[in-house]
């Protein structure tokens, strides 16, 4: 089943990478949602990888209703500790600006604290 998934994935998407770990794809996702603070959050572009250390995910987004694939032009990417549970948020990026808890920046590092709280609080992140 999950090779005919990936067949038809290719068929209609063949420029793009499966997904390598969905899992983290979707931590990641959470921790874009509570930083933009929407509910809603349409990705175009996802691409994961769990392998490097940090694991990583990368993506293009959009917080706009409708919004297309070819108009998301806004990126978030996360970086993890691990690839498997607990993942251990170590730092994100809204297009050029970052946000760790070795951030010299006290706002930066405030906004990072928060949404690893916030991932602890939703069982994503022990």
């Amino acid at each position: 089943m999950l090779n005919r998934i990936a067949l038809v994935a290719c068929l209609f998407a063949p420029g793009v990478a499966l997904a390598q770990s969905l899992a983290l794809e979707n931590t990641c996702q959470t921790v874009a949602k509570n930083f933009l603070l929407s509910d809603r959050l349409a990705v175009g572009i996802i691409q994961s990888f769990p392998e490097l250390k940090p694991a990583g995910v990368r993506m293009t987004y959009s917080t706009r209703e409708g919004a297309t694939r070819g108009d998301m032009a806004d990126t978030f990417e996360c970086e993890f500790d691990a690839a498997e549970p607990p993942y251990h948020l170590t730092r994100f990026c809204v297009s050029n600006t970052c946000y760790s808890p070795k951030e010299q920046d006290g706002e930066r590092k405030r906004r990072f604290e928060e949404v690893r709280i916030l991932l602890e609080r939703s069982g994503k992140q022990k």
